[in-house]
């Protein structure tokens, strides 16, 4: 992987830090935005641009994730049979993701 941007900076007594310009740059968040940290397994830190996110549904993907790693076993393939009669159920159908819904929706 090839690095594009390092650099460093100090931590003060309050455990403050200022975010290098670059680095501000890189991820696009200006005065009053929000980052998030991100420590993996392995104790690799990752800076990102916070996105909107919920809590419920980061924690529940991450009680996936650790059981996933935890338990492969459990894993199976998707039934080819199953892949199959899905396309030909929605052969010719389009789907815009990205359409607004038409009338109420109730969740």
């Amino acid at each position: 992987m090839a690095v594009l941007v390092r650099e460093r900076s100090k931590i003060t007594t309050k455990g403050q830090t200022t975010v290098p310009k670059a680095v501000r740059q890189a991820l696009g968040v200006t005065y009053g935005g929000e980052i998030a940290y991100v420590v993996d397994e392995s104790g690799h830190v990752s800076l990102l641009k916070a996105e909107e996110t919920d809590p419920v549904i980061d924690g529940f993907l991450g009680f996936l994730a650790q059981d996933m790693a935890r338990n492969p076993a459990n894993l199976s393939v998707f039934p080819a049979a199953l892949a199959e009669r899905m396309a030909a159920l929605t052969a010719g159908m389009t789907v815009d993701l990205d359409a607004e819904i038409d009338g109420a929706v109730t969740l």
